[in-house]
């Protein structure tokens, strides 16, 4: 079975996205951070101009939801204020760069992210949801994340760029990587990429040039999880849904001095001392960081289905990774997952070790029979 289509953008600052519970606004961090100041900023925005709920998506960016569009001007100049926006929409649109979340000022990630930033406009037109790993960190930490042109260390240490969906790389250097990757997103273009839209596809029809394919990529890194690091204090968030307020509390609290956003449901609070308070994850083996969940119903007007409470109450009981999507478009987790729940006409089916898309083991699942029906297989 193929994927149902999605829309073929993400929301934005400028181009929010209509919901079931008003506009998402997207917010996208440059270096995947926040400053004090910024963090506080927009929870305070997230409750004047929406329904204070932000959400940490798998693109380490942040959705302010529940925007009426009465709203939706203020709140582009409370952004504006807070230094969270380009000044040009459609930079603004391009700027869909992850970075290793330990990155420090000056490291390799630091100033190759600074250089690609800048040179957002020396690209080619590309299809909105493109995006980049920085991740040029002892060993790669995104290799699972969606990104399009990667850079990430080899197996020798030295610096590769690496198109997604390639098992091996061309050599680079901190000087020498955007012009690599300005290099290969011309090559996107005039190959025929657009149409695919994205690079691993395109790579199931062209084959890249053989001079870029010469280094192996390293060992990934061991995955992140709540704890402290060098750089500061790791949380996690259920579903990636933020309450504005209990941030705003969490930030003053631990006396934060920045805040660092990742793909994986969790964020960094910088230098953060003190108490840690309630609403977040902190326990590096809590089910619920193996489960995704979509917003689901009524939130997101494609789902039929209620999502992230059946999600709290079966990641409890089930073994390895979780998905509940309210639809078969997959939104929170299109990969593969052990156990997937895809909403139909107001129940579930089945897919185990598959794509929510993929033809289910078990059909029309009433939510108070999951426990039992997916125990039984």
């Amino acid at each position: 079975m193929t994927r149902p289509e999605a829309k073929g953008w993400c929301p934005g600052a400028y181009r929010p996205m209509m919901s079931g519970d008003g506009l998402v606004v997207r917010v996208r961090p440059e270096f995947a951070r926040l400053d004090r100041d910024q963090a506080l900023g927009l929870c305070a925005a997230a409750k004047a101009f929406g329904s204070g709920v932000i959400d940490l998506t798998s693109r380490a960016n942040l959705q302010i939801r529940g925007v009426s569009e009465a709203q939706h001007e203020l709140l582009l100049q409370e952004l504006d204020a807070l230094g969270l926006l380009n000044d040009d929409p459609e930079l603004e649109s391009r700027r869909n760069i992850l970075m290793p979340p330990l990155w420090e000022k000056g490291d390799d990630s630091h100033r190759i992210a600074k250089d690609l930033m800048a040179r957002l406009g020396d690209l080619p037109a590309l299809p909105a949801k493109v995006g980049y790993a920085v991740d040029a960190g002892p060993a790669p930490v995104m290799q699972q994340n969606s990104a399009d042109f990667r850079i990430e260390k080899d197996t020798e240490s030295g610096l590769i760029l690496r198109a997604d969906g390639a098992s091996a790389g061309r050599s680079v250097t901190v000087d020498t990587a955007v012009d690599a990757i300005v290099e290969m997103a011309d090559w996107f273009v005039a190959t025929g990429g657009t149409a695919n839209r994205r690079m691993a596809a395109h790579l199931s029809h062209r084959a890249l040039p053989a001079e870029w394919q010469t280094h192996a990529p390293a060992p990934a890194a061991a995955r992140l999880v709540p704890g402290e690091t060098p750089v500061g204090t790791v949380f996690g968030v259920a579903f990636g849904q933020i309450n504005a307020a209990a941030l705003d509390h969490l930030l003053r609290a631990t006396k934060a001095e920045g805040l660092r956003v990742t793909p994986w449901r969790l964020f960094l609070l910088e230098n953060a001392v003190g108490e840690t308070t309630e609403g977040f994850i902190t326990d590096a083996d809590d089910p619920l960081l193996l489960a995704d969940a979509c917003p689901g119903a009524p939130l997101c007007t494609a789902a039929s289905v209620e999502t992230r409470s059946i999600a709290r109450q079966l990641a409890q009981h089930i073994k390895g990774p979780l998905h509940i999507s309210g639809c078969a478009k997959g939104c929170a987790r299109p990969r593969k997952c052990r156990t997937t729940l895809v909403g139909r006409n107001g129940k579930f089916d089945l897919v185990r070790d598959g794509l929510p898309w993929d033809e289910p083991l078990l059909t029309s699942l009433a939510p108070d029979t999951l426990p039992h029906s997916i125990g039984d297989h």
